[in-house]
Protein backbone atom coordinates (compact mmCIF):
# COMPACT_ATOMS: atom_id res chain seq x y z
CA UNK A 1 0.00 0.00 0.00
CA UNK A 2 1.30 3.44 -0.98
CA UNK A 3 -0.34 6.75 -0.08
CA UNK A 4 -0.04 9.95 -2.09
CA UNK A 5 -1.33 13.48 -1.56
CA UNK A 6 -3.01 14.67 -4.76
CA UNK A 7 -4.95 17.51 -6.32
CA UNK A 8 -5.33 20.97 -4.88
CA UNK A 9 -3.03 20.47 -1.90
CA UNK A 10 -0.06 19.71 -4.15
CA UNK A 11 -1.00 22.42 -6.65
CA UNK A 12 -1.40 25.14 -4.02
CA UNK A 13 1.85 24.21 -2.29
CA UNK A 14 3.69 24.53 -5.61
CA UNK A 15 2.02 27.92 -6.12
CA UNK A 16 3.12 29.03 -2.65
CA UNK A 17 -0.48 29.32 -1.45
CA UNK A 18 -1.99 28.18 1.85
CA UNK A 19 -3.17 24.57 1.71
CA UNK A 20 -6.68 24.15 3.10
CA UNK A 21 -7.70 20.58 2.29
CA UNK A 22 -5.69 17.43 1.72
CA UNK A 23 -6.93 14.65 -0.56
CA UNK A 24 -5.13 11.34 -0.75
CA UNK A 25 -4.96 8.42 -3.15
CA UNK A 26 -4.17 4.95 -1.90
CA UNK A 27 -2.49 2.57 -4.38
CA UNK A 28 -2.31 -1.18 -3.92
CA UNK A 29 -5.04 -1.52 -1.29
CA UNK A 30 -8.52 -3.00 -0.97
CA UNK A 31 -11.47 -1.67 1.04
CA UNK A 32 -10.79 -4.43 3.58
CA UNK A 33 -7.22 -3.18 3.99
CA UNK A 34 -8.52 0.30 4.79
CA UNK A 35 -11.09 -0.95 7.28
CA UNK A 36 -8.45 -2.99 9.10
CA UNK A 37 -6.44 0.20 9.62
CA UNK A 38 -9.39 2.02 11.16
CA UNK A 39 -10.51 4.10 8.17
CA UNK A 40 -14.23 4.86 7.97
CA UNK A 41 -15.97 4.35 4.58
CA UNK A 42 -18.00 7.30 3.25
CA UNK A 43 -17.98 6.92 -0.55
CA UNK A 44 -21.20 5.99 -2.32
CA UNK A 45 -20.06 5.56 -5.92
CA UNK A 46 -16.49 4.45 -5.20
CA UNK A 47 -14.42 3.65 -2.11
CA UNK A 48 -13.54 6.78 -0.14
CA UNK A 49 -12.48 6.62 3.49
CA UNK A 50 -11.93 9.08 6.33
CA UNK A 51 -8.69 8.88 8.28
CA UNK A 52 -9.44 7.81 11.88
CA UNK A 53 -7.55 10.80 13.33
CA UNK A 54 -7.36 13.62 10.78
CA UNK A 55 -10.74 12.90 9.08
CA UNK A 56 -9.09 13.68 5.74
CA UNK A 57 -10.30 11.79 2.67
CA UNK A 58 -8.42 8.80 1.30
CA UNK A 59 -9.69 7.34 -1.98
CA UNK A 60 -8.59 4.07 -3.50
CA UNK A 61 -6.89 4.54 -6.87
CA UNK A 62 -9.51 4.11 -9.55
CA UNK A 63 -10.32 4.22 -13.23
CA UNK A 64 -13.60 5.30 -14.77
CA UNK A 65 -15.65 4.61 -17.88
CA UNK A 66 -18.32 6.84 -19.45
CA UNK A 67 -21.67 5.08 -19.75
CA UNK A 68 -24.28 7.87 -20.11
CA UNK A 69 -24.57 11.63 -20.80
CA UNK A 70 -23.86 14.16 -18.08
CA UNK A 71 -21.55 14.05 -15.11
CA UNK A 72 -23.26 11.14 -13.38
CA UNK A 73 -22.89 8.66 -16.22
CA UNK A 74 -19.72 6.90 -15.06
CA UNK A 75 -18.75 3.46 -13.87
CA UNK A 76 -15.75 3.34 -11.53
CA UNK A 77 -13.28 0.52 -11.04
CA UNK A 78 -10.95 0.11 -8.08
CA UNK A 79 -8.46 -2.69 -7.53
CA UNK A 80 -4.99 -3.12 -6.03
CA UNK A 81 -3.50 -3.25 -9.55
CA UNK A 82 -4.76 0.24 -10.50
CA UNK A 83 -1.64 2.39 -10.70
CA UNK A 84 -1.09 5.96 -9.62
CA UNK A 85 -0.82 7.02 -13.28
CA UNK A 86 -4.12 5.24 -14.03
CA UNK A 87 -5.75 7.35 -11.33
CA UNK A 88 -4.12 10.64 -12.31
CA UNK A 89 -5.02 10.36 -16.00
CA UNK A 90 -8.74 10.63 -15.17
CA UNK A 91 -8.27 14.00 -13.46
CA UNK A 92 -9.37 17.24 -15.08
CA UNK A 93 -6.32 19.50 -15.41
CA UNK A 94 -2.61 18.81 -15.43
CA UNK A 95 -2.11 21.17 -12.50
CA UNK A 96 -4.43 18.93 -10.47
CA UNK A 97 -2.80 15.68 -11.62
CA UNK A 98 0.39 15.89 -9.57
CA UNK A 99 0.97 13.49 -6.67
CA UNK A 100 3.29 13.80 -3.69
CA UNK A 101 4.56 10.68 -1.95
CA UNK A 102 4.99 10.52 1.81
CA UNK A 103 8.73 11.22 1.37
CA UNK A 104 7.95 14.37 -0.64
CA UNK A 105 8.73 12.93 -4.07
CA UNK A 106 6.52 14.36 -6.82
CA UNK A 107 4.94 12.30 -9.59
CA UNK A 108 3.97 14.50 -12.54
CA UNK A 109 3.26 12.35 -15.60
CA UNK A 110 1.34 15.03 -17.53
CA UNK A 111 3.46 18.16 -17.15
CA UNK A 112 1.46 19.87 -14.45
CA UNK A 113 4.49 21.52 -12.86
CA UNK A 114 5.44 23.10 -16.17
CA UNK A 115 1.88 24.30 -16.69
CA UNK A 116 1.90 25.86 -13.21
CA UNK A 117 5.12 27.61 -14.14
CA UNK A 118 3.61 28.88 -17.40
CA UNK A 119 0.19 29.58 -15.82
CA UNK A 120 -1.82 27.39 -18.18
CA UNK A 121 -5.00 25.38 -17.70
CA UNK A 122 -4.60 22.23 -19.79
CA UNK A 123 -6.73 19.09 -19.79
CA UNK A 124 -4.99 15.86 -18.89
CA UNK A 125 -6.66 13.67 -21.51
CA UNK A 126 -9.74 13.43 -23.70
CA UNK A 127 -11.55 12.06 -20.64
CA UNK A 128 -12.04 15.74 -19.74
CA UNK A 129 -14.67 15.86 -22.49
CA UNK A 130 -16.78 13.20 -20.79
CA UNK A 131 -17.66 15.30 -17.74
CA UNK A 132 -19.35 18.70 -18.32
CA UNK A 133 -18.78 19.73 -14.69
CA UNK A 134 -15.14 20.15 -15.65
CA UNK A 135 -16.04 23.16 -17.78
CA UNK A 136 -17.54 24.80 -14.71
CA UNK A 137 -14.59 23.79 -12.53
CA UNK A 138 -12.07 25.20 -14.98
CA UNK A 139 -14.02 28.47 -15.15
CA UNK A 140 -14.08 28.59 -11.36
CA UNK A 141 -10.33 27.97 -11.22
CA UNK A 142 -9.91 30.87 -13.67
CA UNK A 143 -11.71 33.12 -11.18
CA UNK A 144 -9.24 32.03 -8.49
CA UNK A 145 -6.05 31.90 -10.58
CA UNK A 146 -6.93 34.87 -12.73
CA UNK A 147 -3.53 35.18 -14.40
CA UNK A 148 -3.79 31.67 -15.87
CA UNK A 149 -4.92 31.19 -19.47
CA UNK A 150 -6.75 28.25 -21.06
CA UNK A 151 -4.69 26.15 -23.46
CA UNK A 152 -6.07 26.46 -27.02
CA UNK A 153 -6.65 22.70 -27.30
CA UNK A 154 -8.53 22.69 -24.00
CA UNK A 155 -10.73 25.60 -25.05
CA UNK A 156 -11.46 23.82 -28.35
CA UNK A 157 -12.45 20.68 -26.43
CA UNK A 158 -14.75 22.70 -24.18
CA UNK A 159 -16.43 24.22 -27.23
CA UNK A 160 -17.00 20.76 -28.70
CA UNK A 161 -18.53 19.62 -25.42
CA UNK A 162 -20.95 22.55 -25.49
CA UNK A 163 -21.81 21.90 -29.12
CA UNK A 164 -22.43 18.22 -28.35
CA UNK A 165 -24.93 19.14 -25.64
CA UNK A 166 -22.92 17.85 -22.68
CA UNK A 167 -23.52 21.08 -20.74
CA UNK A 168 -27.27 20.69 -21.22
CA UNK A 169 -27.14 17.49 -19.15
CA UNK A 170 -25.92 19.31 -16.03
CA UNK A 171 -28.33 19.45 -13.11
CA UNK A 172 -29.24 22.87 -11.78
CA UNK A 173 -27.87 22.34 -8.28
CA UNK A 174 -24.41 21.48 -9.58
CA UNK A 175 -24.33 24.47 -11.91
CA UNK A 176 -25.27 26.82 -9.08
CA UNK A 177 -22.76 25.21 -6.74
CA UNK A 178 -19.88 25.92 -9.12
CA UNK A 179 -21.14 29.38 -10.13
CA UNK A 180 -21.52 30.37 -6.49
CA UNK A 181 -17.98 29.22 -5.71
CA UNK A 182 -16.69 31.17 -8.69
CA UNK A 183 -18.49 34.32 -7.58
CA UNK A 184 -16.74 34.04 -4.23
CA UNK A 185 -13.27 33.98 -5.81
CA UNK A 186 -11.10 37.05 -6.27
CA UNK A 187 -11.86 37.64 -9.97
CA UNK A 188 -15.31 36.23 -10.85
CA UNK A 189 -15.12 38.07 -14.18
CA UNK A 190 -12.66 35.43 -15.37
CA UNK A 191 -15.20 32.69 -14.71
CA UNK A 192 -17.79 34.52 -16.80
CA UNK A 193 -15.28 35.21 -19.57
CA UNK A 194 -14.16 31.58 -19.82
CA UNK A 195 -17.76 30.34 -19.85
CA UNK A 196 -18.56 32.87 -22.57
CA UNK A 197 -15.53 31.94 -24.68
CA UNK A 198 -16.47 28.26 -24.78
CA UNK A 199 -20.19 28.94 -25.32
CA UNK A 200 -21.33 27.53 -21.98
CA UNK A 201 -22.53 30.86 -20.56
CA UNK A 202 -25.29 31.09 -23.15
CA UNK A 203 -26.45 27.58 -22.22
CA UNK A 204 -26.46 27.87 -18.44
CA UNK A 205 -27.04 31.61 -17.87
CA UNK A 206 -28.29 32.90 -21.19
CA UNK A 207 -29.99 35.88 -19.56
CA UNK A 208 -26.60 37.47 -18.89
CA UNK A 209 -25.15 39.80 -21.49
CA UNK A 210 -21.45 40.25 -20.86
CA UNK A 211 -19.96 43.70 -21.05
CA UNK A 212 -16.75 45.26 -19.81
CA UNK A 213 -18.78 47.20 -17.26
CA UNK A 214 -20.44 44.06 -15.86
CA UNK A 215 -17.07 42.35 -15.50
CA UNK A 216 -15.80 45.37 -13.59
CA UNK A 217 -18.86 45.36 -11.31
CA UNK A 218 -18.56 41.70 -10.29
CA UNK A 219 -14.83 42.05 -9.66
CA UNK A 220 -15.50 45.18 -7.64
CA UNK A 221 -17.98 43.27 -5.48
CA UNK A 222 -15.31 40.65 -4.90
CA UNK A 223 -12.65 43.24 -4.10
CA UNK A 224 -14.94 44.73 -1.44
CA UNK A 225 -15.21 41.31 0.20
CA UNK A 226 -18.99 41.17 -0.07
CA UNK A 227 -20.91 37.99 0.67
CA UNK A 228 -22.54 35.77 -1.96
CA UNK A 229 -26.01 37.42 -2.08
CA UNK A 230 -24.42 40.83 -2.72
CA UNK A 231 -22.13 39.46 -5.43
CA UNK A 232 -25.01 37.71 -7.14
CA UNK A 233 -27.14 40.88 -6.94
CA UNK A 234 -24.27 42.88 -8.44
CA UNK A 235 -24.16 40.41 -11.34
CA UNK A 236 -27.92 40.76 -11.88
CA UNK A 237 -28.24 44.54 -11.36
CA UNK A 238 -28.87 45.50 -14.98
CA UNK A 239 -31.33 42.69 -15.67
CA UNK A 240 -35.12 42.73 -15.57
CA UNK A 241 -37.08 41.18 -12.74
CA UNK A 242 -38.42 38.51 -15.08
CA UNK A 243 -34.95 37.57 -16.28
CA UNK A 244 -33.63 37.33 -12.72
CA UNK A 245 -36.58 35.21 -11.65
CA UNK A 246 -36.21 32.97 -14.68
CA UNK A 247 -32.49 32.37 -14.15
CA UNK A 248 -32.93 31.90 -10.41
CA UNK A 249 -35.71 29.37 -10.81
CA UNK A 250 -33.82 27.36 -13.42
CA UNK A 251 -30.60 27.18 -11.37
CA UNK A 252 -32.40 26.76 -8.03
CA UNK A 253 -30.70 29.89 -6.70
CA UNK A 254 -31.23 30.26 -2.92
CA UNK A 255 -34.00 32.65 -1.93
CA UNK A 256 -31.69 35.06 -0.11
CA UNK A 257 -29.71 35.57 -3.32
CA UNK A 258 -32.73 35.74 -5.62
CA UNK A 259 -34.71 38.16 -3.44
CA UNK A 260 -31.79 40.54 -2.98
CA UNK A 261 -31.04 40.50 -6.72
CA UNK A 262 -34.64 41.30 -7.65
CA UNK A 263 -34.80 44.06 -5.05
CA UNK A 264 -31.48 45.62 -6.09
CA UNK A 265 -32.43 45.68 -9.77
CA UNK A 266 -35.81 47.23 -8.92
CA UNK A 267 -34.48 49.88 -6.54
CA UNK A 268 -31.15 50.74 -8.20
CA UNK A 269 -32.29 54.08 -9.60
CA UNK A 270 -34.07 55.07 -6.38
CA UNK A 271 -30.98 54.32 -4.29
CA UNK A 272 -28.61 56.12 -6.66
CA UNK A 273 -30.94 59.13 -6.46
CA UNK A 274 -31.36 58.91 -2.69
CA UNK A 275 -29.81 62.34 -2.01
CA UNK A 276 -32.86 63.93 -3.61
CA UNK A 277 -35.46 61.73 -1.91
CA UNK A 278 -37.90 63.26 0.57
CA UNK A 279 -38.46 61.79 4.01
CA UNK A 280 -41.70 60.29 2.71
CA UNK A 281 -39.86 58.62 -0.18
CA UNK A 282 -37.12 57.30 2.12
CA UNK A 283 -39.66 55.70 4.44
CA UNK A 284 -41.57 54.24 1.50
CA UNK A 285 -38.35 52.76 0.16
CA UNK A 286 -37.49 51.24 3.53
CA UNK A 287 -40.97 49.78 3.87
CA UNK A 288 -41.03 48.50 0.29
CA UNK A 289 -37.75 46.68 0.86
CA UNK A 290 -38.83 45.35 4.25
CA UNK A 291 -35.83 47.12 5.74
CA UNK A 292 -37.61 47.76 9.04
CA UNK A 293 -37.87 44.02 9.60
CA UNK A 294 -34.68 42.97 7.79
CA UNK A 295 -32.09 45.71 8.30
CA UNK A 296 -29.19 43.41 7.45
CA UNK A 297 -30.62 42.69 4.01
CA UNK A 298 -31.22 46.41 3.52
CA UNK A 299 -27.51 46.98 4.17
CA UNK A 300 -26.71 44.29 1.57
CA UNK A 301 -29.00 46.08 -0.86
CA UNK A 302 -27.03 49.29 -0.47
CA UNK A 303 -23.76 47.39 -0.93
CA UNK A 304 -24.97 45.81 -4.16
CA UNK A 305 -26.05 49.13 -5.66
CA UNK A 306 -22.78 50.75 -4.61
CA UNK A 307 -20.99 48.09 -6.67
CA UNK A 308 -22.86 49.27 -9.74
CA UNK A 309 -21.12 52.60 -9.35
CA UNK A 310 -17.77 50.95 -8.55
CA UNK A 311 -17.76 52.92 -5.30
CA UNK A 312 -14.65 52.32 -3.20
CA UNK A 313 -15.00 55.05 -0.60
CA UNK A 314 -18.01 56.72 0.96
CA UNK A 315 -21.38 56.20 -0.71
CA UNK A 316 -23.40 59.18 0.54
CA UNK A 317 -26.65 57.66 -0.72
CA UNK A 318 -26.09 54.67 1.54
CA UNK A 319 -25.35 56.87 4.54
CA UNK A 320 -28.55 58.84 3.94
CA UNK A 321 -30.72 55.75 3.53
CA UNK A 322 -29.12 53.80 6.36
CA UNK A 323 -29.55 56.77 8.69
CA UNK A 324 -33.14 57.14 7.57
CA UNK A 325 -33.81 53.47 8.22
CA UNK A 326 -32.29 53.70 11.69
CA UNK A 327 -34.48 56.72 12.48
CA UNK A 328 -37.61 54.94 11.23
CA UNK A 329 -36.79 51.79 13.20
CA UNK A 330 -36.36 53.85 16.36
CA UNK A 331 -40.06 54.73 16.28
CA UNK A 332 -41.96 52.73 18.90
CA UNK A 333 -44.65 51.25 16.67
CA UNK A 334 -46.11 49.17 19.49
CA UNK A 335 -46.69 52.16 21.72
CA UNK A 336 -48.27 54.11 18.87
CA UNK A 337 -50.59 51.23 18.09
CA UNK A 338 -51.72 50.95 21.71
CA UNK A 339 -52.36 54.67 21.94
CA UNK A 340 -54.34 54.91 18.71
CA UNK A 341 -58.08 55.30 19.32
CA UNK A 342 -58.97 54.18 15.79
CA UNK A 343 -57.49 50.76 14.95
CA UNK A 344 -57.96 51.29 11.24
CA UNK A 345 -55.61 54.28 11.38
CA UNK A 346 -52.74 52.45 13.10
CA UNK A 347 -50.67 51.86 9.88
CA UNK A 348 -51.19 55.48 8.88
CA UNK A 349 -50.16 56.77 12.32
CA UNK A 350 -47.03 54.63 12.43
CA UNK A 351 -46.04 55.61 8.89
CA UNK A 352 -46.48 59.32 9.70
CA UNK A 353 -44.35 58.96 12.83
CA UNK A 354 -41.61 57.29 10.82
CA UNK A 355 -41.71 60.05 8.21
CA UNK A 356 -41.40 62.64 10.95
CA UNK A 357 -38.44 60.80 12.48
CA UNK A 358 -36.68 60.55 9.12
CA UNK A 359 -37.41 64.20 8.42
CA UNK A 360 -35.73 65.14 11.70
CA UNK A 361 -32.73 63.00 10.79
CA UNK A 362 -32.41 64.56 7.32
CA UNK A 363 -32.62 68.05 8.79
CA UNK A 364 -29.61 67.28 10.97
CA UNK A 365 -27.61 65.41 8.32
Amino acid sequence: MKIYTVGGAVRDQLLGLPVKDHDHVVVGATPEDMLRQGFRPVGKDFPVFLHPKTQEEYALARTERKTAPGYRGFVFHTAPDVTLEDDLVRRDLTINAIARAEDGTLTDPFGGIEDIRNKIFRHVSDAFGEDPVRILRLARFAARFHTFTVAPATLALMRRMVADGEVDALVAERVWQEVAKGLMESHPSRMLTVLHECGALARIMGEITLSERLLQVVDHAAAQGHDLPVRFAALMLRMSKDAIEQLSERLRVPNECRELAVMAARERDHINGALALSAEAVVSLCERCDGLRKPQRFAQLLQAVACDGLVTGDFPQAARLQGGLDAARAVNAGALAQGCAEPKRIPEVIHAARVAAVQAFLAQA
